[in-house]
């Protein structure tokens, strides 16, 4: 049987893929990639009509979080929890967290408290079926663009905490950093702490530098370590604290950040003395 100049390719391109992903780590890359964002779709649609029996509510966060918790296996990403006693608190708090990229998600989906919903990029909602599994899921879309549309989500958001006991996610840098270290802190999310009578709970995703890269164009297996650091207390704050808050948050989650990398042994989960009782 002749074999046609299609199906020769067809066997050309069939050998030439698993060869290329062995010896070419950009194009590894860039296969993890597609299948990690496809494969999130593929979920969503999935989850979609789980979560549409019981509509827009914030406990389907815990049908996402089902859904997702098994993707760091398929990548042989280990990801390492410290700190979650500091997670055992029943009144509502704000969670702010490091920003990296979308493998973020993995790191949030294993620790993330109840009724807690994060704080997404309104673009998030126009993705397809994963726009719609978020906004099933409760999350909060928010327009960076717009400084006072931002404000009236960040209010609403905090009524809606005090109202249905509930937490809210937040990532201050406001994008994604691929630069190893931390941007400035935007202050919504702390003037968001202020105005909920309760607490402010760091949360550090370790770098990613030793398995990901997106500059590098480099995607292995690694570990990944999610400390969640000392709740800050903002009861009694006021909207004039919230400089200080910032920065001071910011400098122990960095602190926190670079323990890991840079030799001073384990890293540190308590950064109650980096907070006077004022702030």
């Amino acid at each position: 049987m002749e074999i046609s100049p299609g199906q020769w390719l067809l066997i050309l391109f069939l050998v030439a893929i698993p060869l290329l992903y062995e010896w070419s780590a950009t194009f590894k890359y860039f296969c993890k990639m597609a299948f990690y964002n496809s494969y999130i779709l593929f979920l969503a649609i999935i989850a979609i009509p789980i979560c549409a029996v019981r509509g827009r509510d914030v406990e389907n966060m815990r049908v996402l979080r089902f859904m997702l918790l098994h993707i760091k296996y398929l990548y042989g990403i280990k990801i390492e929890v410290r700190g979650t006693e500091n997670f055992n608190i029943k009144e509502p708090y704000v969670v702010v967290s490091n920003h990296q990229s979308s493998l973020d998600l993995l790191g949030l989906m294993e620790v993330l408290p109840s009724r807690c919903v994060p704080i997404a990029k309104k673009e998030l909602m126009y993705m397809g079926t994963v726009g719609l599994a978020c906004w099933l899921g409760g999350i909060i879309f928010i327009n960076r663009k717009k400084t006072n549309d931002a404000i009236s989500v960040m209010s609403e958001a905090a009524q809606t905490m005090l109202s249905q006991d509930g937490r809210v996610w937040v990532f201050p840098e406001g994008t994604r950093n691929h630069n190893g270290s931390m941007l400035p802190f935007k202050r919504g999310a702390f003037h968001l702490a202020v105005q909920n009578p309760g607490s402010s709970h760091p949360v550090v995703i370790s770098s990613y530098r030793d398995f990901y890269s997106k500059k590098d164009r480099r995607f292995t297996t690694g570990r990944c370590i999610v400390q969640i650091l000392s709740s800050v207390p903002t009861k009694g704050l006021e909207p004039t604290d919230v400089p200080a808050l910032t920065d001071r948050v910011r400098q122990a989650m960095l602190v926190a950040f670079e323990g890991p990398f840079r030799g001073s042994g384990s890293p540190r989960s308590d950064f109650r003395h980096h907070f006077p009782p004022n702030v």
